[in-house]
């Protein structure tokens, strides 16, 4: 029987990143991947020579000096990779019915460029920057500080919404909505979610915007071989059917082939829900696995994957977010006649100074009662019906599209489509939930996963702790590890590294 001193479940980044510290520090670690593919959210897939990300399509803070360029160093993945910087003056546009707003790079950029279109808005639209700046600088861990607890944030920007906040700034409701125009990277309610989601995650992307060149799989690759090269184990293939306890503590997991491989400790890249369903013990309260089942998660998509002729298509060095009313909130509250409400529309780069572009990809919010009918189905076995439920939507997104892309159709090779079928299978997320675990700035305990849970060997880390994105699973993994080595001690070592 296989002993590790750490085995971890999922290969999402969550995972990989802790099985890197961890290794780093001697740990021998185990990690266990259900999926051919490792990477989560991270994955990408390959059809006819072209290659699709399927969650991760391009990152902010990866400047010199940043604060995801300081991690990617630490994670020894700087080196494998390559970037293509978003253009400076306009990295996101947010197109609301027909009219355009670039956000620009910069904070002074960001200001100078939004107050062209809303001139009597420039000081609201700088106080809302230097908001967002101190919210960003509030948190001791999201400034790779030496901390005395592990907080992720200060109380006050979980208890305030991002709508309150927003509206705080202007009262121009044109100007609030295009504020909050990239919605589409947690899936927020004006009303719910805390501030802190929002402007961390816009701070970064403001600072600077990139994509990986080739794919977010190349991250993957670099985390793999430096667990390997350190002396950890990671597996595909291998999925997890049981975590065994005795009457104190987590003992062994069980695969789906009948072998035990027992632990030291366990931590659970996988939703908090899908961990409790591998534990039958009493360790376990009612109690306790009410609240996880019952929290709410963020809603699904549905993603279409384009692939172009050569040299058809000019390349987009910006992403472009498309909403057809005049609000960019609630788009994942819709009826089948008003699918999609909007739409994110990304092209990858395959290297610097593209020209043309290779593929993209489209998303749409969509909530899993759409697909609830196929629910029981397996990948590749849904039924003609499903398949033809795809093409409907995929024709409506390319209809969208066609309307500022005109005759984008004919310069398309094929397209490929998933569903949240395809990304909670893929991805093990409950009921294909982008971002996890909805937050509530309203109930922040009863919304907040810790990492740690009632078997005190048994540890959770991902998208659901503390927060999602690339940026927010970083720190969540850097939470996890300090279980075992102390939050200041992986501070110190990321310094170390610079």
């Amino acid at each position: 029987m296989k002993k590790y001193d750490i085995v971890i479940i999922g290969s999402g980044l969550g995972g990989l990143q802790c099985g890197y510290i961890l290794s780093k520090h001697g740990y021998k670690v185990g990690i266990f991947e259900k999926q051919p593919q490792f990477g989560g959210c991270l994955q990408v897939f390959y059809r006819k020579g072209y290659t699709f990300d399927t969650g991760m399509h391009y990152l902010g803070g990866l400047g010199e000096g940043e604060i995801l360029r300081k991690l990617f160093d630490y994670y020894s993945i700087t080196k494998d990779i390559k970037l293509q910087k978003l253009n400076t003056d306009c990295f996101d546009k947010i197109v609301i019915q027909d009219n355009e707003y670039p956000y620009a790079m910069g904070y002074q950029n960001f200001i100078e460029t939004l107050s062209q279109y809303f001139p009597k808005e420039q000081e609201g639209i700088a106080a809302f920057v230097k908001a967002i700046q101190t919210i960003a600088h509030a948190s001791p861990l999201y400034n790779l500080q030496e901390i005395n607890n592990n907080i992720f944030i200060e109380s006050d920007y979980i208890k305030k919404s991002v709508g309150e906040f927003i509206t705080s700034f202007t009262k121009d409701p044109l100007l609030q909505n295009v504020l909050a125009g990239t919605n589409p990277l947690y899936a927020g309610f004006p009303e719910k979610t805390p501030v802190y989601v929002h402007a961390l995650i816009l701070h970064s992307y403001i600072k600077s915007s990139w994509r990986i060149i080739g794919g977010s799989h190349k991250i993957v690759d670099s985390l793999v071989n430096s667990i390997r090269s350190m002396g950890g184990d990671i597996f595909n293939n291998q999925e997890i059917i049981q975590i065994n306890c005795n009457n104190e503590k987590a003992i062994s997991i069980k695969t789906s082939v009948g072998e035990l491989i027992e632990a030291d400790f366990f931590i659970s890249n996988i939703h908090p829900a899908k961990t409790l369903e591998l534990i039958d013990s009493h360790l376990i309260r009612r109690a306790f696995r009410y609240r996880i089942n019952n929290m709410e998660n963020t809603t699904s998509n549905f993603t279409l994957y384009i692939a172009f002729k050569p040299n058809s298509v000019p390349y987009l060095n910006y992403n472009h977010y498309q909403y057809f009313g005049n609000s960019v909130w609630h788009t994942q509250d819709y009826t089948k006649e008003q699918w999609p409400k909007s739409f994110l529309y990304m092209q990858q780069s395959r290297s610097e100074n593209e020209v043309y572009a290779n593929s993209a990809q489209v998303v749409a919010f969509m909530n899993f009662e759409d697909v609830r009918l196929w629910e029981k189905t397996k990948v590749g076995k849904r039924g003609q019906d499903y398949l033809d439920f795809k093409e409907e939507k995929a024709q409506k997104l390319l209809d969208c599209l066609e309307k500022y892309y005109p005759k984008l159709r004919e310069n398309i090779i094929f397209y490929e489509t998933s569903t949240p079928l395809t990304y909670r299978d893929y991805t093990g997320s409950k009921d294909g939930s982008l971002y996890g675990i909805l937050r509530d700035c309203h109930f922040p305990a009863q919304t907040l996963v810790s990492q740690r849970t009632k078997i005190g060997n048994l540890f959770l880390t991902g998208q659901n702790i503390n927060a999602h994105g690339f940026l927010g699973v970083s720190i969540g993994s850097i939470i996890t590890c300090a279980e075992f080595l102390g939050v200041n001690t992986i501070m110190n070592d990321i310094k170390t590294e610079l």
